[in-house]
């Protein structure tokens, strides 16, 4: 059995930066993952969300027979996984539980259990799998576990200015700019109180102004997101799940919210995608009163079938995670009755444990008003307006996969 690192898929597409795009380099990162995970695997026992993790996968045949088939069916095709059992699997897994990353100026995995689970989710046996409710509902707990040890103090290890690993250091200040952000260079870590601390940092006042605060008809950027898609004439219900993926808006606000959906139906999304080492935090893309904010419990790791054997599939999925992910919805009441609602979904991808909702309904929002936040993780955004509200998007296809974010409150529409 040979490594697939020649292999064309080598170098890959990796929106956003959350893994590097290099197979290669995330061979070696499995392979020193699974090592330090089994040496403390000897010593250490289990946490209980992901001990009940393998009980239920043990437990029940079909999710054990497909997690054992997309390991071996990923081994098979020569990917160095790191692992070769389930056990070994959830012995890896639990590791990740009390593990914050480092930084790192070549490799960067800012998703560590999305690196792991990278090829068993696009083999042919891990689509259903990743696709399970049960399945899902426990890796959520996991995450929310893993979220907990993120949140706390003993999370702040790689917070310090020290190279190569540091997110202080002056290496990934280059790609941060920690001086935009509210942050104590003479304090402890800066003044972070956690990981999820630093991820969820905000910008100091007055670095992003809201473009236009007393014009209506100009719409903004929720946030600090690079543009992926705009579709326009968006069906209440489509095969989201085909090549093109479509939005499919019934699925992507819920049956128990079709009415809510219908009143899209025929309008316009605009969809962008954040960095990991971007700004999380979600704002008003208008002025108006939150009528709806909920959040849908979804998969994490689900790809579409139809981007075919290749890891890069989470990030290609990006249209159709808005209709089977994990996310947020927050619908706002415009000021400017000509406008009617505009639909603000927030997606989690991959390692996100939450999406965190502060606008709840009946509050009145300004543009540019902080909505809610993300928890660590890869994420995606999409805006939902109705049909012939809008005059002209400002971002125009075709986007670049490199292309520089647009930044938070900056105009991304006008409104007729």
């Amino acid at each position: 059995m040979t490594d697939k690192i020649d292999d064309p898929r080598a170098e890959r597409r990796r929106l956003g930066d959350w893994l590097p795009r290099n197979e290669a380099h995330l061979a070696r990162y499995r392979k020193e993952l699974a090592a330090r995970a089994f040496k403390r695997a000897q010593t250490a026992p289990r946490t209980s969300a992901v001990a009940e993790l393998a009980c239920l996968i043990n437990g029940d045949p079909v999710l054990r027979m497909d997690l054992t088939r997309a390991i071996a069916q990923a081994q098979k095709e020569g990917y160095v996984l790191g692992y070769s059992s389930i056990d070994e699997l959830m012995s890896i897994i639990d590791y990740l539980m009390t593990y914050a990353p480092p930084f790192s100026e070549t490799s960067l995995i800012h998703c560590p259990l999305n690196a792991v689970l990278d090829w068993p989710m696009c083999m042919p046996s891990g689509y259903a799998l990743f696709r399970d409710p049960a399945l899902n509902a426990q890796l959520k707990r996991v995450l929310n576990c893993w979220c907990g040890f993120l949140s706390g103090p003993h999370s702040r290890e790689h917070l310090t200015t020290s190279s190569p690993d540091g997110w202080l250091s002056s290496e990934a200040d280059k790609r941060i700019g920690l001086s935009q952000f509210v942050c104590d260079p003479q304090k402890p870590y800066w003044g972070f109180m956690s990981w999820n601390d630093f991820f969820t940092r905000r910008f100091r006042t007055g670095v992003r102004p809201v473009d236009e605060p007393h014009n209506d008809k100009v719409i903004v950027s929720a946030c600090e997101a690079a543009p992926y898609n705009i579709q326009t004439g968006v069906k209440l219900n489509d095969t989201f799940w085909i090549k093109s993926q479509p939005y499919s808006l019934k699925d992507i606000f819920t049956s128990k919210h079709a009415e809510l959906a219908q009143a899209f139906a025929g309008g316009s999304i605009y969809q962008a995608f954040l960095s990991a080492f971007n700004y999380h935090r979600w704002h008003a893309p208008v002025s108006g009163v939150v009528s709806q904010a909920y959040a849908v419990d979804g998969t994490y790791y689900s790809d579409a079938d139809s981007e075919g054997e290749d890891p890069g599939g989470l990030n290609d999925s990006q249209g159709y995670i808005t209709a089977v992910a994990a996310r947020a919805v927050i619908v706002i009441e415009c000021d400017d009755h000509s406008i009617g609602k505009v639909g603000c979904v927030f997606v989690g991808m991959a390692d996100v444990s939450s999406c965190m909702i502060e606008a709840l309904p009946g509050q009145h929002v300004k543009k540019g008003d902080e909505l809610g936040f993300f928890q660590y993780g890869g994420s995606t955004c999409c805006l939902v307006f109705e049909p012939d509200v809008l005059r002209s998007f400002v971002p125009q296809p075709p986007f670049d996969d490199d292309g520089k974010p647009v930044k938070v409150n900056a105009r991304i529409a006008i409104a007729r």
